[in-house]
């Protein structure tokens, strides 16, 4: 079994810097993901290449595949493999030594602690030596980034993090149900008001001034209420293309809970 190699659940923008980590480590990654991600930061998610076909972020490079030959081809390649997988079959083909569950869908999917010899969930709906080997704290303050290896991480709080003085204002939420039509891109400095696009007819407008941080991909089906945008008040374009300090700390606590789990395996 090839103990480098590690399948990641999910691309978003925090897997992504979970992603970026291991890969900088030396480790061989390939990302599952479904049909339609919903990411928001997509400009600095690998999960991006379903729509796109390929994505570079922050120097490393990603790629849509379509099989597990195809994948490991990508791989010898110094590329990031990127599989349409929401059921995760390329993990029972491709038998990694760790499998990652970077979905942050604050429950468990479908992850299991029998699908590889070290198996990590992030953040809330995961119970460790139960479900996974290890969970990681995804909530902002003082425990993030931090590794359980019993018990679980914080409940879901429903509240995001504080950025410049905003948390709750400064997402951005579908008025209606419908598939979304975009009127401005990632990186626009926009208004408070100003109008980022339609669902279903429905303007969506900027709940405050800022930088537009994330907005979901045009033609993707929502939930009226569901989050669809992100405006970062600091007004720094450069944000809106590098991976977060968030994102950096859970990757980090990934890296140290593979290292940790390994060698306990190895003096075992």
């Amino acid at each position: 079994m090839d103990k480098k190699l590690v399948a990641v659940r999910g691309g978003g923008d925090i897997a992504t810097g979970t992603i970026c980590r291991l890969a900088q480590a030396g480790f061989r990654v390939v990302v599952l993901e479904i049909p339609q991600p919903t990411v928001i930061r997509h400009t600095v998610s690998v999960a991006q290449c379903v729509f796109a076909g390929e994505m570079e972020i922050e120097g490393m490079k990603a790629v849509k595949v379509s099989s597990p030959e195809e994948a490991l081809t990508m791989l010898e390649k110094g590329r990031i493999p990127v599989a349409v997988d929401p059921e995760g079959q390329y993990i029972e083909q491709l038998q990694p030594y760790v499998v990652v569950d970077g979905i942050l869908a604050k429950k468990n999917l479908g992850t299991k602690l029998t699908m590889a010899p070290i198996v990590i969930g992030l953040g809330p709906g995961f119970t460790a030596q139960q479900d996974v080997h290890a969970v990681v704290e995804t909530n902002r303050g003082h425990f993030l980034g931090k590794v359980y290896y019993e018990g679980s991480a914080i409940p879901d709080t429903g509240v995001p993090g504080d950025i410049a003085g905003y948390s709750v204002e400064r997402l951005v939420r579908s008025p209606a149900d419908g598939t979304f039509k975009p009127a401005r891109k990632i990186g626009d400095t926009v208004e408070k008001g100003e109008l980022l696009g339609h669902v279903a007819g429905v303007p969506v407008l900027s709940p405050l001034q800022g930088v537009l941080r994330g907005l979901i991909n045009e033609g993707v089906p929502v939930k009226e209420r569901m989050k669809i945008g992100d405006v970062d008040p600091r007004d720094v374009r450069a944000h809106c293309w590098s991976i977060s300090d968030k994102a950096r700390a859970i990757g980090g606590g990934v890296l140290e809970a593979i290292l940790h789990l390994s060698a306990a395996r190895e003096t075992a």
